[in-house]
């Protein structure tokens, strides 16, 4: 089964970056950008146009510039003829570099439009990059909660009415944050790297059965809810069950797959009784410390071996 082709506009492009519009073309706002990759193009300006990705939009600096000023108004003209004729999304000036005449000519000529920025080219293009990634990333979504808890963040899923949104609250009271309830919006930004969102008609509230719809950055401030958070550990909440045996040790790496990616994970049951929110907390820290490469159980387990090799050696020389 094909991948979907996700895109965005360039006129969100241009609202989200502050984009000066050198001219106008009609119908540009809604041409759609398909690829994260974008193209400095002094090669082509060269005329070297073998392996040209088109599809990418094209961001001219210093550099470009530099090249074009030598030419011949004639060169110039011939240069940026043939790259204008193929067709790509738009053309990005940086650093507030003024256009060529003949620039102006050949955009209108071939309906490309025509942007400029005041960044420097190479921070932009990492701006770009990266907002690129994240708006055609790869997706999918899950029913669970999404919160940041010490920095690390914590996916709850399970059934409805386990307890999840519950959870968040309390963590939210504790001081952590929340970054979405009910339906989250997971994006693989790069081949490591998942993240998760809320979408826009229901980000910040948070559904507690008995209670109803509240909204957390009302009642919490601003400070209990984020945007978005990176998908550090998978939290799989189920009701206890007496016969199956849960992991008491956790010296056995668990994950938990998604869009491809396998994410830590653990499965906490629950209970009348128990503390979610300082159990979520725990795991958290927990995980932390296994990124920094202390394992307590591991620890612990070469403690205990250690004490029988000597329990075992001591033994032997008694006998």
């Amino acid at each position: 089964m094909a991948e979907p082709n996700y895109s965005v506009s360039l006129g969100r492009i241009i609202s989200e970056f502050g984009l000066e519009e050198l001219n106008h073309i009609p119908g540009a706002h809604d041409i759609l950008v398909k690829s994260s990759d974008i193209n400095r193009p002094g090669l082509q300006l060269a005329g070297f146009f073998e392996y040209f990705g088109s599809d990418r939009i094209q961001l001219i600096g210093n550099v470009e510039m530099a090249y074009l000023g030598n030419l011949s108004s004639e060169e110039r003209y011939a240069s940026l003829y043939t790259f204008f004729s193929r067709e790509t999304p738009c053309i990005i000036l940086a650093r507030s570099k003024e256009p060529f005449p003949e620039m102006y000519e050949v955009a209108a000529e071939f309906g490309r439009p025509l942007l400029r920025t005041a960044e420097e080219t190479s921070r932009f293009a990492s701006y770009l990059i990266y907002y690129l990634n994240v708006e055609l990333a790869q997706r999918c979504t899950k029913h669970g909660v999404l919160v940041e808890v010490y920095g690390e963040g914590i996916l709850m899923l399970g059934e409805s009415g386990v307890g999840k949104s519950e959870t968040a609250l309390e963590l939210v009271k504790r001081g952590h944050r929340l970054v979405a309830d009910d339906v989250v919006e997971i994006r693989k930004v790069s081949n490591k790297t998942l993240v998760g969102s809320s979408p826009d008609i229901i980000r910040h509230f948070i559904e507690i059965r008995g209670i109803g719809i509240l909204d957390v950055k009302n009642l919490y401030g601003v400070g209990s809810v984020k945007m978005t958070e990176s998908i550090n550990l998978i939290v799989n909440m189920e009701l206890w069950d007496t016969k199956k045996q849960y992991d008491r040790l956790g010296i056995n790496d668990e994950f938990t797959e998604i869009l491809g990616l396998k994410i830590p994970s653990l499965i906490i049951p629950v209970r009348p009784g128990r503390n979610l929110a300082i159990i979520i907390e725990v795991a958290a820290m927990n995980h932390r410390q296994k990124k920094m490469g202390y394992n307590a159980a591991k620890v612990l387990n070469q403690r205990v071996m250690r004490e029988i090799e000597r329990n075992s050696l001591n033994n032997v020389e008694q006998e």
